[in-house]
């Protein structure tokens, strides 16, 4: 089996393919801070431009989770868990009109796991 550096809940998933519909594509970048705290942005595909500072940890049910390469410097160690939780954040994430927000849960790779995991890719 496949590790993969992030993951998502049934209800996270599920979250995914409502936005889907409304949306079309979508991609994920983790927020570093500042004015939307340290949380999952969900964009329409394309809509947030990544960059050279990026880099891509795989995909979640289909859409690209990228962060940037300073903030994997401290998660590459854990695999990052995609959840959803009632309650508006302060962001432009889609979800949020919807009265929900996604959020991020982790765990510590096995040493195992680390050694199977792949590479990530610049944005």
């Amino acid at each position: 089996m496949s590790i993969s550096r992030i993951i998502s809940t049934d209800k996270a998933a599920e979250l995914i393919v409502k936005l889907e519909e409304m949306h079309g594509p979508l991609m994920f970048h983790q927020s570093g801070g500042c004015c939307d705290g340290s949380q999952p942005m969900c964009f329409s595909e394309g809509e947030f431009k990544t960059g050279s500072s990026d880099v891509c940890l795989g995909s979640v049910n289909g859409c690209r989770f990228y962060m940037s390469k300073d903030q994997f410097e401290y998660w590459q160690h854990t695999q990052l868990i995609l959840d959803v939780t009632p309650g508006r954040g302060s962001s432009f994430s889609l979800e949020i009109p919807l009265g929900v927000r996604f959020y991020i849960r982790s765990r510590v790779f096995t040493e195992e796991e680390m050694a199977e995991l792949p590479e990530v890719v610049s944005g």
